[in-house]
């Protein structure tokens, strides 16, 4: 047999023995630091049973090897062993390591053989177990403890290193090199003894190594081991440290199953193959020159996708929220999802209108085919019924993870299902970005953390063997494309795509996973694809070899077809009759399609119903809450338990805004924030806060959550506005260092239920950019695209104040830039509906008190639709003398201060501060400006008495408040009009506001473009200066100008 000992075998053995008689054979640090030296006292005590460490992951096998030729000799004749003195066994602490223990055990065996009562009851249990006497038929003759020892390695070394044997490339072209430790002559065994019997059973394992298996021949159990672990499915899981799981898992990859599938189930099987085969022949027949990224090469998919989901039903698994990349989209969308066939059709065929002329309903721009999602009651192969939703995705291929976990935590939070069992979260991925894209990592990060964990994904991978145009040698640095996953001990298990059964199984095997453990699992299909990165792609410029074996390689249906057949389990007049069945569907949707018209847009689903689209007009609601309500709230937030021993600040922290509450005076900006929440909270909303250090604040202000300086025992005051508050209902949690991953997640949790505030703030502004894959796929352009709703504030700390570029600019501009008002139309601006914002794909505000900060979290909450809030929330504001509001500007009292005609609400723009009456001819300048930088023009006004200069803040950046910066205009007739920012000029506002500032002077004829003056900080490649010194200058510059006597000119300091 090619296995027996050759002779570079017997030298590797030979070297093996003389490392060793050098010292030189090295162990496991890892396992040796886990664990003190293994003495003969902690062998006997556990009764043999220590030998349950050979199952541990990491253990090295040279060093375990070592330990048996200590313990039993090398092989070789050796001389008598003198007989030791004798030592009572609880004195005992040799190790392995010395020659005592080997002497030791070699008396106490033969002591053992001579009267089995001479020795302590562990070890004759131990000896029993190894010469087979355990078992209920006669002992194994001539089976040594060193033989024992050397065949629990070779099973490990299958355990461990057999997927690097198995049969995973369809193609054949993977040069893999097979592990020494796979050879049995690495450990001793001849061709001799194939057919010696041998006991394999170790206390508390399973599989191979369970205690109970009968005796086999060493013929026999390498058989097994070849056929489990060198089969079509790769398994990698000792990488787990968690030994119950892995002996789980051992259980279900080791022990036999016969006839797993019936010839019902494998009907089912080859039907399912065959819907995937023919969808895609179809697609290729009809439109031959159209972009669809089928899924040839790969077909065996399907079958397992939908097995997966039928398995998930079973084991109690009501929803199921899948992301997945544009390969194989349309397929999953057909024969998955139930998306109507003829719906993909028509939209092959360009049927389906953005616009429906009549109804006006909005469509927005709409995306490709293959970038779509839907959802869908599908029912299951068992009769059940189970929700799928997958996921809209932008090319970004794996932005959409994080994504669709958020999503699963959100359903999983409005479903009650604590347990993580009624809904499940499954992303597929390409091998190249499943290595490649640091997001995987991200959002494998997220998925034990108590805030975002969903019990576990599972992870199907495409593995195409290539990346678009690149090799995996160029493309990763790891054996497999998986590796990413064992950082999280994550089970890998590798399916030859080409082998439909395989498939079926992994992902049967998936599901028993994350439904056992809540943990995630990684399924990895290898395949190929048939026609290369798209349909009109010519492979074969750069994998020449490949697409040669690839042209004369059978499809995976003609495959099981004819496994099937050499069966006996089907005819070829049953197989044709099947696919006439499926091709006459086909053709019958393709007939439909032609007049198919969408009846409702999906999104309204659900908890979205009654949500108002951009073409219907929504109303304008009043923020404002009772008094009573808001001094109940005012606190709740401002007490501690008795007993509680919080910090000295922050106990101070928490007494000065209860004073606030009291007095109703001096309410700061995390106060106005606690009572946006709580009001909320009491109105029955689910409010969410999450990001770097959220509960704290980065800036040390917030402190939603409070530390026992004693204990230790935590208490957040938002938790307990209610009485028996909900769990969760108010979540405000610390995130992993993950700009792109956690803003992910908190888009897909926003997207679930419309009734719930989900917030996102980044450590710095500056940081957000991290996220950029967000902003610009998802929350910009996803209500366009996919007609998807969210309505998540992003709190991006921005301001100069001399902290340096990397953490003064929230980069205000880029999403300014992104906003898709017309700067060169003034929108209908109705005082009482609002169809300006519900037009534009989202809100920019820069705020300057607290008041309008609580009312802007609420408006978020009070309309009839949802848009993504882009808030540049403050730094040294949240300390400001003068950045303070009285509690009536929070309520809805018809007098109060905040009470405007309509009541109290967010305010767009709010006005100079000093008495001013509807016409002030005598004004010379209204400086418009945003943020803090009106706290210091105010200062600068009040020093040099420019009581001729009037102040505006503009608040709400974007949508643009034309109707009342036009009511400013009209007030103050001969005054210049200056921009003023913080910011260089090529970023902050400046571009943006300057074009529809112009707009608003043009339509009354109060000037044009030229007529803006700016003040700010001139263009520059950095957000700000690194020297404090520096900036105090530009600073003062730039305030004194806005306030200077003279007419400011066009040249920027």
């Amino acid at each position: 047999m090619s296995w027996v000992r050759s002779s570079a075998a017997a030298s590797r053995v030979c070297r093996l023995r003389h490392a060793q008689a050098r010292g030189l054979l090295s162990f496991n640090r890892s396992f040796v630091a886990a664990r003190p030296p293994l003495s003969v006292t902690d062998f006997a005590s556990s009764g043999g049973r220590s030998l349950e460490w050979l199952s541990r992951p990491g253990l090295n096998c040279s060093w375990i090897l070592h330990c048996c030729r200590s313990l039993h000799g090398s092989g070789e004749k050796h001389q008598q062993a003198p007989v030791p003195r004798a030592v009572p066994l609880s004195r005992l602490t040799d190790t392995f390591f010395d020659g005592t223990s080997s002497v030791y055990l070699e008396e106490l065996q033969r002591t053992w053989e001579a009267d089995p009562s001479s020795v302590d009851e562990s070890w004759d249990i131990f000896f029993r177990n190894f010469t087979g006497q355990a078992v209920t038929r006669p002992g194994v003759s001539g089976q040594t403890i060193q033989e024992s020892m050397r065949l629990l390695l070779l099973v490990r070394a299958y355990q461990v290193n057999g997927h690097m044997k198995s049969k995973l490339d369809p193609l054949g072209l993977e040069e893999r090199n097979v592990p020494a430790e796979l050879d049995p002559g690495l450990y001793g065994f001849t061709e001799a003894d194939l057919d010696r019997e041998f006991f394999l059973g170790v206390w508390r394992m399973s599989g191979f190594l369970s205690e109970n298996r009968p005796v086999q021949t060493l013929r026999s159990i390498l058989a097994r081991l070849e056929q489990t672990y060198c089969g079509t499915i790769g398994y990698e899981y000792m990488h787990i440290s968690d030994h119950d799981k892995c002996n789980w898992l051992r259980d279900k990859i080791e022990t036999q199953v016969p006839d797993k599938y019936v010839p019902s189930r494998k009907a089912v099987i080859l039907d399912r193959l065959m819907w995937s085969t023919l969808f895609e022949n179809f697609l290729a027949q009809k439109w031959t020159a159209a972009k669809r990224f089928g899924l040839e090469g790969c077909e065996t998919f399907i079958p397992g996708m939908k097995e997966l989901i039928d398995r998930a039903a079973d084991l109690g698994v009501e929803s199921i929220v899948i992301g997945m990349p544009h390969r194989g989209r349309l397929n999953v969308l057909g024969n998955v999802v139930r998306k109507p066939l003829r719906h993909i059709f028509s939209e092959f065929s360009g049927g389906i209108k953005p616009v429906d002329s009549e109804s006006g309903i909005y469509a927005g721009s709409g995306d490709v085919k293959y970038h779509l999602g839907t959802s869908y009651d599908r029912p299951t192969r068992t009769g059940k019924r189970i929700h799928l939703s997958l996921v809209a995705n932008p090319s970004h291929l794996e932005a959409v993870d994080p994504v669709v976990v958020g999503k699963t935590r959100a359903k999983q939070y409005y479903s009650h299902d604590k347990k993580r069992e009624k809904n499940m979260a499954v992303l597929i991925h390409g091998d190249g970005s499943f290595a490649g894209q640091g997001v995987v990592y991200e959002t494998f990060h997220l998925s034990d953390l108590p805030n975002y964990t969903t019990g576990g994904t599972i992870h199907l991978i495409i593995n195409n063997q290539v990346a678009f145009t690149t090799d995996p040698k160029s493309s990763r640095s790891s054996p497999y494309c998986t590796d990413v996953a064992k950082a999280l001990n994550a089970p890998i298990f590798h399916a030859n795509g080409d082998d439909v059964e395989a498939v079926v199984h992994a992902c049967e095997l998936a599901v028993d996973w994350r439904c056992t453990f809540k943990s995630d699992v990684v399924v990895d299909i290898v395949c190929y694809r048939r026609f290369g990165h798209n349909e009109i792609d010519e492979p074969s410029f750069t994998q020449p070899k490949m697409y040669q074996i690839i042209k004369n390689h059978p499809p995976s249906l003609e495959i099981y077809e004819r496994q099937l057949m050499e069966m006996g389990q089907m005819t070829e007049e049953e197989a044709n009759k099947m696919r006439d069945k499926v091709m006459s569907i086909l053709n019958e949707e393709f007939i439909n399609s032609k007049d198919y018209v969408p009846q409702t847009r999906d999104w309204l689903a659900a908890y979205w119903a009654g949500f108002k689209g951009p073409e219907q007009r929504s109303r304008i609601r009043n923020t404002g809450v009772k008094p009573e309500i808001l001094k109940s709230v005012g606190k709740s937030i401002t007490l501690l338990p008795p007993g509680f021993t919080a910090h000295r600040s922050i106990k101070r922290t928490y007494e000065q805004r209860a004073q606030m509450i009291e007095t109703e005076h001096g309410v700061d900006w995390a106060t106005a924030e606690a009572l946006a929440f709580g009001t909320l909270l009491v109105e029955g909303n689910h409010v969410r806060l999450s990001g770097q250090d959220v509960e704290r604040g980065t800036f040390s202000h917030r402190h939603a959550v409070v530390h026992d300086q004693l204990s230790g025992e935590k208490y957040c005051p938002l938790d307990n506005v209610l009485m028996d508050q909900e769990n969760e209902m108010f979540t405000v949690s610390n995130s992993s260092l993950s700009e792109f991953g956690v803003l992910g997640f908190e888009v897909g949790y926003s997207m679930e239920n419309p009734n719930s505030l989900v917030c996102w703030e980044a450590q710095f502004g500056d940081f957000a950019n991290g996220a950029q894959v967000i902003f610009d796929q998802f929350l910009s352009s996803g209500e366009a695209k996919w007609l998807r709703q969210t309505g998540l504030v992003l709190l991006l700390p921005h301001g100069y104040d001399g902290q340096g570029p990397e953490h003064s600019s929230a980069r205000l501009e880029r999403f300014l830039q992104m906003s898709s008002d017309n700067p060169f139309s003034i929108p209908e601006m109705d005082p009482t509906l609002r169809t300006q914002i519900q037009e534009c794909n989202w809100q920019v505000v820069n705020i300057t008190t607290p008041a309008n900060y609580f009312h802007v979290l609420r408006r978020q909450i009070h309309r009839d639709f949802r848009k993504p809030l882009i808030v540049m929330s403050p730094k040294n504001l949240l300390r400001h003398h003068a950045c303070k509001s009285n509690l009536s500007e929070f309520d809805d009292v018809q007098g109060h201060p905040g009470f405007d005609k309509q009541g109290t609400r967010f305010k767009r723009l709010v006005k100079d501060q000093h008495e001013r009456s509807d016409r002030e001819e005598g004004v010379r300048r209204l400086i418009l400006c945003s943020g803090k930088v009106y706290y210091e023009l105010d200062e600068e006004r009040e020093r040099v008495k420019g009581h001729d200069v009037a102040i505006c803040r503009v608040e709400q950046l974007c949508p643009f408040p034309y109707d009342l910066v036009q009511r400013e205009l009209r007030r103050y007739p001969n005054a210049e009009i200056v921009w003023c920012q913080e910011e260089p000029m090529n970023m902050g506002a400046y571009s943006y506001v300057v074009l529809r500032l112009a707009t608003a002077m043009r339509s009354l004829s109060h000037g044009t473009f030229e007529d803006v003056k700016y003040v700010g900080r001139p263009p520059s490649a950095a957000t700000a200066t690194g020297f404090g010194s520096v900036h105090a200058r530009e600073q003062k510059e730039l305030v004194q100008k806005a306030l200077q006597p003279a007419p400011i000119s066009l040249k920027v300091f």
